[in-house]
């Protein structure tokens, strides 16, 4: 079993956060399932409107990130320092307020669901279909919340590979029942929708039971009082990856009302397919990020500042070789994964192809900007990581996506995620190289 407190070479560093990735892609595989049985076996329709709905129910479920992530990173400062009974007890705080904001995000979700989507222009049947698939997902938003966050709470516990088997264990009962709702039972829409709920409620009920039994990690769920304190500094902390996610999803709207003008239905569905494929590759940086986040924060709460640089240095080599293997998978596989949903429409397979080919450019970059956010946020300073996020995720992207197609039409569209992510690694290695004295990495 490998320690928070060990010394950690690459065969190490990569052995703790495997599982963390595996989990990222897992739960980013979910959306691609659900993608693939409504293309497929729905239609085009269906397929563009999951695609246009997710964003605004990603805003509602990420606030479970933001519980993990932020609490991961103060348990495991906690735990450095050598106060475990504190760290439970907030460890059991940010989930049973997670538990409680789940709650409350479906029944605001289910009034705003309608009224936000026809304000971003959907209409008619994609509208209706937007509703009918948001709808049944909302009704397992508490548990989702609940996913995100023990995901990330699983590496602070010391339990990776535990985590690992949750997910996919919930992977695997969405892919299942997709085939057998939308498949063989043939309920289009609605199956993938119910689909994707039951494998959210499997993946936050079973780390709640886990966890509130005697288990072999240091964590458990228990009685805890409420505190302000620590409760602010875990939002803060967090704060990064749930304005990511928000400022994702918030351009991931941005994107839709774009290509509705540019390029119709055709380019909503296409766009989900270069999401499809982008969540999964960002996905592996996401889960080495949180995975490799507890050991950066229990090294800085330790003042072991050897093992701190020891620890980014060989980080960034990582990324590096990430970053390289999934541009080159990308230019090679953009047809191939074109044809997984678009092989029916030929008009439809040649812009995905095109797009993707342009879009792969991104997974040379985004992986540097996604680790300095989650880097400072394991560091305790939220301020910095929430900046890197916020400029990254909204403001880069809301400009690139107003200004390109005015220049190079559709074209434009596609490019803009690759000159936003170009200016976040910029501002993160800045960052970086001016608060290297003060970390000490």
């Amino acid at each position: 079993m490998i320690r928070l407190s060990d010394h950690f070479t690459y065969k190490h560093l990569l052995r703790f956060t495997f599982p963390s990735i595996i989990m990222m892609v897992f739960t980013s595989i979910y959306g691609v399932v659900d993608g693939f049985f409504v293309s497929n076996f729905a239609g085009k329709t269906p397929f563009a409107a999951v695609n246009f709905i997710m964003p605004l129910l990603m805003i509602l479920g990420c606030v479970g990130f933001m519980f993990g992530t932020g609490g991961s990173a103060l348990i495991a400062k906690t735990m450095g320092e050598g106060d475990s009974e504190k760290a439970n007890q907030i460890f059991s705080l940010i989930v049973y307020i997670a538990a409680a904001c789940g709650v409350v995000l479906a029944v605001l979700g289910f009034v705003l669901l309608r009224p936000a989507a026809q304000a971003m222009g959907a209409s008619g049947p994609l509208l209706e279909n937007c509703i009918l698939y948001g709808q049944i997902i909302l009704a397992a938003l508490p548990f989702f919340i609940l996913q995100y966050e023990f995901q990330c709470l699983f590496a602070a516990a010391g339990m990776p590979k535990l985590g690992l088997f949750v997910t996919v264990l919930a992977g695997v009962a969405n892919i299942l029942l997709d085939g057998v709702f939308v498949a063989v039972f043939q309920w289009g829409l609605a199956g993938a929708a119910a689909a994707t709920a039951c494998s959210q409620l499997l993946g936050g009920v079973v780390p709640l039971l886990y966890f509130s039994r005697q288990n072999n990690s240091p964590l458990r769920l228990g009685k805890c009082r409420f505190d302000w304190q620590a409760l602010v500094k875990v939002c803060v902390n967090g704060s990064s990856e749930l304005m990511s996610n928000i400022s994702a999803s918030i351009i991931g709207m941005l994107y839709n009302i774009q290509l509705i003008k540019y390029a119709g239905e055709n380019g909503i569905a296409a766009y989900g397919v270069l999401m499809y494929v982008s969540f999964i590759f960002q996905a592996i940086f996401i889960g080495y990020s949180v995975g490799g986040s507890p050991v950066i924060g229990y090294h800085y709460g330790a003042k072991n500042h050897a093992e701190l640089r020891s620890l980014c240095r060989k980080s960034f080599v990582l990324i590096s070789v990430f970053s390289i293997l999934m541009f080159v998978a990308g230019e090679i596989l953009a047809k191939p994964l074109a044809l997984l949903f678009a092989s029916y429409d030929a008009v439809l397979l040649e812009m995905t192809v095109h797009a993707f080919q342009i879009f792969s450019f991104s997974f040379l970059l985004s992986g540097f900007a996604i680790f300095g956010s989650a880097f400072f946020t394991a560091l305790n300073d939220g301020g910095t990581s929430a900046l890197i996020s916020f400029l990254r995720t909204l403001v880069f992207q809301c400009a690139a996506i107003l200004l390109f197609p005015l220049l190079l039409d559709l074209d434009g569209i596609w490019l803009s995620t690759v000159a936003a992510e170009a200016l976040s690694v910029m501002v993160a290695a800045l960052l970086l190289f001016g608060k290297r004295k003060k970390y000490h990495y």
